[in-house]
């Protein structure tokens, strides 16, 4: 007589207690931006200035991430990951303290840009210590979780600021920049453990080993690396540049004045609900079919939806454009940033070129705006569009050549 036997699957690693700190403190990071970007332009505008000024508002955070991520790399190579997420978090809460307080254009400019620089810091802060904690098995995973936190608070914010709005534009600033400060505070003494360990580890005299850092030169070794520069680009070009800018005004010019705006906010909060139904799976998915399929897929419904966008101009086609953008941008993010990570490997101190990677997904959203509103203006919005879709298309081709398993790159 024989018994069967039936082998469990075998468990998940838990997510390290470091990292859930790390998705709540997301969470109320995004909440409070979803809450500010709303009133941002018309905050500015409210200082007499035209509406080119009010966009320049907007765009120098953009550009402060881009020309202080090497330095915030450096930092976190040197001083660890948990001081420069701490004193990040607190910068873009000063910062946004100061947007309360400002008294003319110049002053909110200056602090807009502070937060900027505190923002690349948290960011890759963050992104490296997901990627020296999480456990090779659940690192996708961990990604996609991080990913939807952001989402969560990116959603709920408008829907708060919609409450505050007869309050005055000042009061969201002073809201955000409090409960940054508290979540500064949270995360500082839920990183403490970690921090202490990390200094232990680089002191020599504390027979440890050193954290490794991993930098450029050695990040761009890998072929994974590499693409992940390319996709990185077509994805901030698309999934942020054109999404933000380039929607809304082809909305207004398709559908008018009246019907253009609500059609606009439909279509992002569209977008958010094909992203966050992609995050449901792609963390585990990239986890267990590797990290190249769901980028390959992830930026290929990318790029048809914004490129169809500009051929479907009717109320329905739009939605469908724009929900499926969202699902691809869902199912590519946590992947490609996953794919980083196996790169630095598990241990090891990522930040110069987790920074190297932020850097050139901010340039696709800085440059990305640029190229196809001067295209949208002197030509068409198809043409925009479509020249969007062939930036696309250079990631989907760097991603070709990518190994099905990248391995970490080699210590020196």
């Amino acid at each position: 007589m024989t018994m069967a036997f039936t082998q469990k699957a075998p468990a998940r690693p838990p997510i390290p207690a470091e990292i859930r700190v790390l998705l709540v403190a997301a969470f109320i990071i995004a909440l409070g931006f979803g809450l500010i970007a709303p009133i941002l332009p018309q905050y500015a505008v409210s200082f007499d200035v035209g509406a080119a000024a009010a966009t320049v508002i907007v765009s120098i955070f953009a550009f402060t991430r881009l020309i202080f991520a090497p330095v915030a790399g450096v930092l976190v190579g040197k001083l660890g990951e948990p001081r420069i997420y701490v004193t990040g978090v607190l910068l873009v809460a000063v910062s946004t303290l100061l947007c309360a307080a400002v008294q003319d254009y110049t002053q909110l400019l200056l602090a807009r840009g502070l937060g900027g620089f505190g923002s690349t810091m948290f960011t890759i802060s963050a992104m490296a210590l997901i990627a020296r904690l999480s456990p090779d098995e659940s690192r996708g995973r961990i990604s996609g979780l991080y990913a939807g936190s952001f989402l969560l608070g990116n959603v709920a914010g408008p829907v708060l600021g919609t409450v505050l709005a007869p309050l005055g534009m000042r009061l969201p600033f002073v809201i955000y920049g409090v409960a940054l400060v508290i979540a500064a505070a949270v995360v500082y003494m839920a990183l403490g453990r970690r921090r202490d360990l990390d200094e232990q580890a680089n002191n020599p005299a504390a027979a440890g080993q050193s954290i490794e850092v991993v930098t450029m030169r050695q990040a761009m070794g890998s072929t994974t690396y590499r693409a992940a520069l390319f996709s990185g680009f077509s994805y901030g070009w698309l999934a942020f540049g054109v999404r933000n800018s380039m929607i809304p005004l082809f909305a207004l010019a398709v559908f008018g004045q009246a019907q253009g705006q609500s059609v606009a906010g439909i279509s992002l909060a569209i977008f958010a609900v094909g992203n966050g139904c992609a995050l449901l799976f792609a963390g585990k998915l990239t986890d267990r079919i590797g990290r190249k399929i769901p980028v390959l897929l992830g930026m290929s419904v990318l790029i048809v939806s914004i490129g169809a966008m500009g051929v479907f101009t009717s109320f329905a086609g739009f939605i469908i454009c724009s929900v499926f953008a969202g699902f691809g941008a869902g199912t590519l993010g946590p992947a490609q940033q996953a794919s980083v990570a196996d790169v630095i490997g598990s241990g090891r101190n990522g930040g110069k070129a987790l920074a190297g990677f932020q850097m050139c997904t901010d340039l696709g959203s800085i440059i990305g705006p640029l190229i196809a509103g001067a295209m949208a203006d002197f030509w068409s919005y198809q043409l925009a569009f479509g020249l969007s879709a062939l930036v696309g298309l250079v990631g989907v081709l760097a991603w070709i050549v990518v190994p099905r398993t990248p391995k970490p790159v080699p210590a020196v």
